[in-house]
């Protein structure tokens, strides 16, 4: 009964058009984490064969050393908490707070490409996860290098000592019964860190130091914490570039200067003019020249219904003139002579 009232209500937000502005971009999203939780339900005799040496093996031929272990050899309780803020508490409300950014000061439009992109990476991470199941780097901790199965729990790993620090359990229980237990590749914690910094890079570009910092403390806070190894973050971060390089090619408004507010704009251009422009043919003179005219004398209405007519250096528009107009034919003629 609470299923299909869920599924009820869902289907009704996406028919009244005030909330379908909010579910219809969230779907993704949604669709991720019903996912994500669901995976415990696959038969293991449908699950692929859970890879135990391959991920310590590629971090040892890649860095040399075990990053992992390395940064998890001292541990103390200032190290727990700057570990546990960013993974245990930014990772899921910091999205929320970025949107908020981009949805009063970005270009409209900006935040349902920012909840479908974050929503259809994340989905592409767990179905990765699902095919190529590894283990994590607190399973090589508990168990060495033996092997794997479906059977066994999955493990808080460094937030133990989160829970025991507060004394609440709030990652212990959780993380036990994780329904996806091997998804250590590609690191979505990495992955969600990097697209959000992506994001506020392409928006706010003085805020560019922030987020990348806020990039690499969640990278430490995985390590130290014992849930992924280096090669999983890389993993993740390359599974958000792909993903913010095809939405900011495609669909993502972009930023014009001196626009300060969602309300100043005018008019939205979506995608990079670069690749748009090339992929009709243009060589790099006619883009030049394409952006100088447009900038220059056009205005681009958008489905704000806000557009703009060419005005003369008379000051008058041009506005209702068409090659029939006597204007255009003596220019016309002109042309001719």
């Amino acid at each position: 009964m609470i299923k299909t009232g869920a599924a009820s209500l869902l289907m009704l937000a996406l028919l009244i058009p005030v909330t379908r502005q909010f579910f219809l971009p969230a779907l993704p999203i949604l669709t991720w984490v019903l996912f994500f939780f669901n995976a415990r339900f696959i038969p293991t005799e449908y699950r692929p064969h859970i890879w135990v040496k391959i991920l310590p093996a590629l971090e040892n031929i890649l860095y040399g050393a075990n990053l992992s272990n390395a940064l998890s050899r001292h541990q103390n309780a200032i190290l727990d908490i700057l570990a546990w803020l960013p993974y245990g508490i930014l990772h899921f409300g910091g999205p929320f707070v970025w949107a908020a950014l981009m949805f009063i000061c970005a270009p409209p439009g900006t935040v349902p490409i920012f909840a479908q992109t974050f929503g259809y990476m994340n989905i592409a991470g767990v179905a990765i996860q699902l095919l190529f199941p590894c283990s994590p780097p607190w399973y090589e901790n508990t168990y060495g290098l033996a092997p794997a199965n479906y059977s066994m729990e999955g493990s808080p790993a460094g937030l133990r000592r989160i829970d025991e620090l507060f004394g609440v359990d709030m990652y212990t229980s959780s993380f036990t019964a994780s329904p996806l237990v091997f998804g250590a590749f590609p690191s979505l914690h990495s992955g969600n860190a990097i697209i959000e910094a992506f994001f506020m890079s392409h928006c706010f570009p003085k805020l560019r130091p922030l987020v990348i910092f806020y990039a690499m403390w969640m990278w430490w806070a995985t390590m130290y914490l014992s849930h992924h190894y280096a090669v999983d973050l890389v993993g993740g971060g390359l599974l958000a570039a792909v993903a913010f390089y095809t939405a900011k090619t495609n669909f993502l408004p972009r930023v014009q200067p001196g626009k300060v507010f969602r309300w100043d704009y005018d008019f939205v251009e979506r995608g990079d003019p670069s690749y748009s422009s090339f992929g009709h043919g243009l060589s790099a003179l006619d883009v030049i020249e394409l952006c100088q005219d447009s900038s220059d004398e056009w205005s681009i209405g958008t489905s704000s219904s806000v557009s703009g007519s060419p005005i003369d250096e008379n000051g008058s528009s041009w506005e209702g003139e068409t090659l029939a107009s006597p204007t255009s034919d003596s220019d016309l003629n002109e042309i001719a002579w």
